[in-house]
């Protein structure tokens, strides 16, 4: 009988092909951003939308995926790791679809939606696979680490890709997910092992190492449950509904009735997930993480980081448009931002151990709002690209050095039974703050490119602010005595 923490042996050759298509997913999940921020004013222009219509199509995409986050591994709870993983990818891939061949921009939105809903399952779901077909130790090293370097390397695929795909037409942009998709799930179909619940084990449950939540109690497998179900959904609806709030505040689309309604709505949803989570036996974020001050700061901080850096970008994008910039040289303009990532995610870690998680993200937060300050801001600017590349650069390396340590200084304290929810409740911030950053950045782009940075800086030196106050817990700690010191 197989161990129910684990799905049944596979071969050395099959089992590094798994790792292979699942590294693949994890490339394309994570280009979602960067393909359709190049590729939106080409969007706006063929479907009369503004910036504050358009930021949709990155906000949804975000709220999709944290919205959906947590209660991912209940799901995976119910129907098993393989079914969730090729039904997310169909989805995605019909999604991928749909959205290249709409003329409505709330269609649109709507895939974006949907696809941010199967990233957030396809994505952590992959990594508890990996965790589970690759044995412990030197092979599953390799495999998280290919793993995460596929994700990173995501991003600048996305952006150069998008280069290419767009000056053809914005739907190919949308469209060419669709087809990797389906062949990752022709592959995924062979290769992905069966849970053991599927294998016949009698009494086997499933837990799924490294997915948010996941965890079966009794040896048997339960569904999402009502109380799970209701606080994704509560949690879903809140995010859009701030973000709608958010984007009819300021500019020529401002009303101020309707994100009054929006917030309200917000706040009752949100209010229905706290109640959801004190009533249910197992909630998705216990309550102890709700006062885990490193995980909280670090999280916001992170949320601040990603949100300002998707702002900048959304900023950059319509503003390379607008001086008659082509998709493909907007491509290479936000290389500098994406690619020290790429290049160093496989000693990312490595680095945070070295500089201290504390001190690099302090660095990381202190790099970016210079970089947003460093864009230019007069209305006649020419954005040259050796005008543009010290605003890029700094991003760039602002997301290099804090972006792993922030989640090395999230997670690092707490107890190994609670990693799991832990990445969960950290992930949901990021993408949270990508969500509500780009809204109101979008509805002041309509006012004037300097409003809309002047925002994006402010909330990049908040996330500063945040990752600063870990410097001084973390001198304390360096500078206590041994618990013997007499």
């Amino acid at each position: 009988m197989y161990p129910s923490t684990t799905n049944p042996p596979v071969g050395e050759r099959t089992r590094w092909a798994l790792v292979a298509v699942l590294a693949a997913n994890m490339l394309v999940d994570a280009l979602e951003v960067s393909a359709t921020l190049v590729a939106m004013p080409a969007v706006g222009a063929d479907l009369g939308a503004g910036a504050a219509g358009l930021q949709w199509l990155v906000s949804g995409f975000a709220a999709g995926f944290g919205g959906l986050l947590l209660l991912g591994g209940r799901l995976v709870e119910g129907l098993g790791r393989r079914r969730v993983f090729l039904a997310a990818l169909l989805v995605f891939a019909a999604a991928s679809l749909a959205g290249a061949l709409t003329d409505s921009l709330a269609a649109l939105t709507a895939t974006r939606v949907l696809k941010g809903f199967c990233v957030a399952l396809t994505a952590p779901t992959g990594l508890a696979i990996i965790t589970s077909a690759v044995p412990e130790g030197a092979a599953r090293r390799r495999a998280v680490s290919l793993y995460s370097l596929f994700g990173a390397a995501g991003f600048c695929a996305g952006l150069l890709l998008s280069g290419l795909f767009t000056g053809a037409g914005w739907r190919w942009t949308l469209a060419f997910p669709a087809p990797v998709a389906l062949l990752l799930l022709a592959a995924g179909a062979r290769l992905v092992p069966r849970d053991v619940r599927d294998s016949g084990v009698p009494g086997a449950g499933v837990r799924g190492a490294g997915v948010p939540g996941a965890g079966v109690r009794g040896g048997g497998l339960r569904g999402p449950g009502r109380h799970a179900a209701a606080c994704g959904a509560a949690l879903t609806g809140a995010v859009l509904l701030l973000v709608y709030g958010l984007a009819h505040l300021a500019g020529p689309g401002r009303e101020p009735a309707r994100a009054a309604a929006a917030f309200a709505g917000a706040a009752l949803l949100g209010a229905v997930f706290v109640t959801a989570e004190r009533r249910s036996p197992r909630p998705l974020v216990p309550p102890v993480l709700l006062r885990h001050g490193p995980l909280l700061r670090s999280a916001l901080g992170a949320a601040a980081l990603n949100g300002s850096y998707v702002g900048f970008l959304l900023v950059a994008s319509l503003h390379l448009r607008e001086t008659g910039r082509s998709p493909w040289q907007t491509a290479l303009v936000f290389l500098p931002a994406a690619a020290p990532l790429a290049l160093s995610a496989l000693h990312s870690a490595r680095i945070a151990v070295r500089l201290g998680p504390a001190r690099a993200v302090a660095a990381g937060a202190v790099l970016a709002p210079l970089g947003y300050a460093l864009y230019p801001r007069a209305p006649d600017a020419d954005p040259r690209w050796t005008v543009l590349l010290p605003a890029t650069a700094c991003v760039g390396a602002a997301f290099a050095l804090a972006f792993t340590a922030l989640h090395l200084q999230a997670t690092g304290a707490v107890p190994a039974r609670l990693q799991g929810a832990a990445g969960g409740l950290y992930q949901t911030f990021v993408q949270a703050g990508a969500a509500l950053t780009a809204a109101p950045v979008a509805a002041l782009y309509t006012v004037g490119r300097a409003p809309a940075l002047c925002l994006v800086t402010v909330i990049g030196a908040a996330g500063a602010c945040v990752a600063l106050g870990g410097l001084v817990p973390a001198a304390r700690a360096a500078a206590a005595p041994p618990p013997n010191h007499p």
